[in-house]
């Protein structure tokens, strides 16, 4: 192995750490908790070494929101494959897109709440973006009319998803009848006027 090499695998191994001390830290404590020295306590590294790796929290919250994203992919994946019809994939989909942003709070708000430095909707989305998105595509592309454009209509769905999302954890809306909330909206969807 060339020394090139090895540091090459040295920086990705001390990227990936910075990487997972952001999100173990704010899922446990929230983004506020995550900065640059505390990070660097974590990992135990110099906050230049941090820097050498992130221009700052800002960047550091892009790769984790892309991880996220391919973690969002692969759990929409599953729920739209593992579906009987296209009405179920629709529906297991929400679920699946509402149970991910309650168990993963921080991770959520990476992704689709807090600022960051991210192309989202454009064709330089990075791929765990637009794969995210065509899970989400995929489920709504059957309940599509005849002249509906597609890219909206999934659009819209996901705004209406990530609204239930942002109204119930705020406390706007009562938890508990979020179930009856995501039915009445995947009911609406598949029903033909």
């Amino acid at each position: 192995m060339s020394i090139q090499t090895r540091r090459e695998r040295e920086r990705a191994e001390r990227e990936r750490l910075i990487i997972t001390a952001a999100r173990e830290l704010a899922e446990a404590e929230g983004w506020d908790a995550v900065t640059t020295r505390r990070l660097a306590a974590e990992i135990e590294y110099s906050q230049p070494v941090l820097y050498s790796h992130f221009k700052g929290k800002d960047a550091i919250m892009a790769a984790v929101a892309v991880e996220g994203c391919v973690e969002l992919a692969a759990e929409l994946r599953a729920a739209r494959t593992g579906a009987a019809d296209s009405k179920g994939a629709l529906a297991a989909v929400g679920r699946a897109y509402t149970a991910f942003a309650h168990r993963r709070p921080a991770l959520y708000d990476a992704i689709f709440t807090h600022p960051v430095d991210l192309p989202f909707a454009t064709p330089e989305a990075p791929a765990p973006l637009q794969e995210a998105f065509g899970e989400l595509f995929q489920a709504v592309e059957p309940t599509a009319g005849e002249n509906e454009d597609r890219g909206l209509l999934t659009e819209t769905y996901w705004a209406a998803l990530h609204g239930l999302v942002t109204l119930m954890r705020s406390g706007r809306l009562p938890k508990e009848a979020q179930e009856t909330r995501l039915a009445l909206l995947i009911n609406h969807f598949t029903t033909t006027p």
